[in-house]
């Protein structure tokens, strides 16, 4: 028991550590870097859009990549060895951010594509952990617990690389340029550090190693076209994943486009920056706040929630205009992220069948991904057809409401028996 505690509170860690890249690059300082360093000289829409393209582009690859990757990590039975590879990636990608300097909109695009390869790839890998930790509800709880303490890590080091980009001559840095640039190596050191007590303490279940006669590459893509088949097979795994893929679109292009978006609509970048702290530090007690509600109500009930609440976001943000409408954004967003999050982990993890996680998981993963593409691309392809950026995030609407609907006729009980084998799907 000692021992499953400790592989569940490294599990935990991770997240606590890795939650940077998205808080500090992601989500806060590296969009008003990019459009105030980065891209300068550049149209301000231009520069909005070609920060949702870079998001499309990675998120793209990491779509096409995830599904190949689990396939690959179930054969083998090497989830740790290819987190620890993407873990690395986006680390080393962090890091080099700090040499980003004005006019190097394609490095630091580069970059971002590469560090979000890094970020997103692991978490395909991590995921698939949380059935081998948890088990049952349980899932709900450990799920929750992940995204909290992730809100708790990249919160704390956005707080510090805030206050080193608003108070730079505190720690001897020159300008807020230089002290973006600092920040964005703190990342990775920080995911590096709390990435150790996974990969120390979290062993894989053990499993009769199959003899291969292809290389992994083939094998992997063999595996993704039969799980192509085989998730027939689960109805309301299917089904949860289409509703999935809609709704996400909407959640992933908020937080990457948000605050770009606020900057184009001319709000300052510290209330930006300040505002997404907020959302932090909101998240961890609201994220515990859905894991309890799922109990009290049902998960699914608990999404829904969730989901309405984010509906509601994006006709606020269509008529946002000015620092305080952001920060009453902000706050409402960090009543329901986490929660929408985990919860949709959670969910996903109880209809996953036994001994296919990663490959599982893989297709959440290409879910997540394949819908970030869209998100940001439909934002960034308006905002440059039309010069606004108000009408690509009215545009969100859509997703949510399909997403709510579908997800309305997912019978999660069901699904649970599916993945045990207890009905066969005709």
């Amino acid at each position: 028991m000692k021992k499953k505690k400790k592989g569940t509170f490294s599990w935990i860690l991770y997240d606590f550590g890795n939650s940077a890249f998205a808080t500090t690059i992601m989500a806060a300082v590296l969009p008003t870097f990019y459009y105030d360093v980065a891209a300068k000289g550049l149209d301000s829409s231009l520069a909005t859009s070609y920060w949702g393209y870079s998001q499309s582009i990675a998120a793209l690859i990491v779509a096409i990549l995830g599904p190949i990757l689990g396939a690959i990590s179930d054969f083998s039975h090497a989830k740790k060895k290819f987190l620890r590879f993407f873990c690395y990636m986006g680390v080393i990608a962090s890091i080099l951010l700090a040499f980003v300097g004005e006019g190097d909109y394609i490095f630091a695009s580069v970059l971002l594509i590469i560090g979000t390869i890094g970020f997103s790839g692991g978490n395909v890998f991590y995921d698939a952990f949380l059935p081998e930790i948890a088990e049952g509800d349980e899932m709900d709880r450990v799920s929750s617990h992940g995204f909290a303490w992730g809100y708790i890590g990249g919160g704390i080091l956005l707080a510090i690389n805030l206050l080193m980009i608003l108070k730079h001559d505190w720690f001897g840095i020159p300008n807020a340029t230089v002290a973006s640039q600092v920040s964005f190596a703190s990342v990775g050191v920080w995911w590096f550090i709390f990435s150790i007590p996974l990969f120390k303490n979290i062993r894989e279940e053990k499993k009769t190693v199959v003899k291969r006669n292809q290389s992994y590459v083939s094998i992997g893509f063999s595996r993704v076209a039969n799980t192509f088949k085989e998730i027939k097979q689960y109805k309301q795994l299917l089904l949860f994943l289409l509703a999935f893929w809609l709704y996400n679109d909407g959640i992933s292009t908020i937080i990457k486009m948000a605050t770009i978006y606020g900057k184009d609509i001319n709000i300052g970048t510290n209330d930006l920056i300040a505002a997404l702290l907020i959302t932090q530090f909101i998240g961890i007690p609201c994220t515990f706040f859905f894991g309890w509600l799922a109990k009290k109500l049902s998960a699914k009930s608990a999404l829904t929630i969730s989901l309405y609440a984010y509906l509601a976001i994006v006709v606020l943000g269509y008529f946002m205009s000015s620092a305080f409408h952001f920060y009453i954004l902000a706050i409402c967003v960090g009543f329901v992220q986490g929660g929408a999050q985990s919860l949709s982990r959670s969910i996903y993890g109880r209809m996953v069948p036994a001994n296919k996680h990663a490959e599982f998981f893989g297709f959440y993963g290409i879910s997540s991904k394949f819908s970030a593409v869209f998100g940001p691309f439909l934002f960034a392809l308006v905002g440059q057809l039309t010069g606004s950026s108000r009408l690509g995030i009215i545009s969100l609407v859509f997703f949510f409401i399909a997403g709510i609907i579908l997800l309305k006729f997912v019978n999660i009980d069901q699904g649970i028996k599916e993945a045990q084998g207890e009905t066969k799907a005709s």
